[in-house]
């Protein structure tokens, strides 16, 4: 089940979440296949006006996804490619809908779940 979390300057953020949904999941979709799509879970977090900084200053171009997959993605022999299409993907949905500006900003953070710390409704994720 791939999650993303997804911080965002809330300014540019409000009145994009349904478009920004959809490019989300429709990234991971690109990368995983359709099977994949009803299992996409996603958080949208609104960051406040001058709670995102690079270098000290306060900006409004910073963006930060971070996306929990299974590890086993990691051990596959074409993990490079899959990874850097999700990185690729997820900063390409963002701008696509908030802005290019956030391009050079945007963070994304692939997190490894092993398969045996997964749970979903309080049941080990199979």
């Amino acid at each position: 089940m791939p999650h993303l979390t997804v911080h965002l300057p809330e300014n540019r953020l409000t009145g994009n979440e349904p478009m920004l949904l959809a490019a989300l999941t429709d990234a991971v979709v690109d990368v995983y296949g359709e099977w994949a799509r009803d299992l996409v879970s996603v958080r949208l977090t609104g960051v406040p006006t001058g709670r995102f900084a690079q270098g000290g200053k306060s900006v409004d171009t910073n963006a930060s996804v971070i996306l929990g997959v299974r590890a086993g993605v990691f051990d596959r022999p074409d993990a490079a490619q899959i990874t850097a299409r999700l990185g690729t993907g997820l900063t390409d949905a963002i701008t696509r809908v908030v802005g290019d500006d956030l391009r050079a900003g945007t963070m994304v953070e692939l997190v490894a779940s092993p398969p045996e710390r997964t749970f979903v409704g309080g049941a080990l994720a199979v």
